[in-house]
């Protein structure tokens, strides 16, 4: 068991905020020093300046968490396995929508990722499904979320 934390502050300052007109733009403090600007998703009824267009989403952080930890599990399987590999480019993309108890929630997750390899040994496509279901089954962020997370190699 491990424990993993994160700062999230947003401040009105001098604002309004009973008008609902509030700046949604908050800001995301991990350990380490790193700070992420976060805001709600820019919408017709959030459009900037109440939502933050540069900032990042809760809904793209999500999609973000699974890619790279399905990523981080990837890479060291394929080390694992002799595989040299020289680039990871993940397009993933995220749902919202209605699930099965009628709640908004991100209902699917597709991550495509693209590899480039090198080295004298590259895996055959019975391996790359492998190294991507071994990847898939290890994530704790797929593990952790109730939607359909599909990998869909490039």
């Amino acid at each position: 068991m491990s424990l993993h934390q994160a700062t999230v502050e947003w401040r009105r300052g001098d604002q309004p905020f009973s008008d609902n007109k509030y700046a949604r733009a908050h800001d995301w403090r991990f350990d380490g020093g790193a700070v992420v600007r976060g805001s709600s998703a820019p919408s017709a009824m959030l459009p900037p300046p109440l939502s933050d267009e540069a900032a990042v989403d809760p809904e793209e952080a999500l999609v973000a968490a699974l890619s790279s930890c399905h990523m981080l599990f990837f890479l060291a399987y394929a080390r694992k396995d002799g595989f040299i590999v020289d680039v990871y480019h993940d397009e993933a993309e995220g749902t919202l929508g209605q699930d099965e108890r009628g709640k908004t929630s991100m209902t699917q997750v597709v991550l495509r990722p693209a590899v480039t390899w090198s080295g004298d040994r590259r895996p055959d496509a019975a391996a790359l499904a492998d190294l991507h279901h071994r990847a898939h089954e290890m994530c704790y962020i797929a593990n952790s979320v109730r939607g359909d997370v599909r990998v869909e190699p490039r």
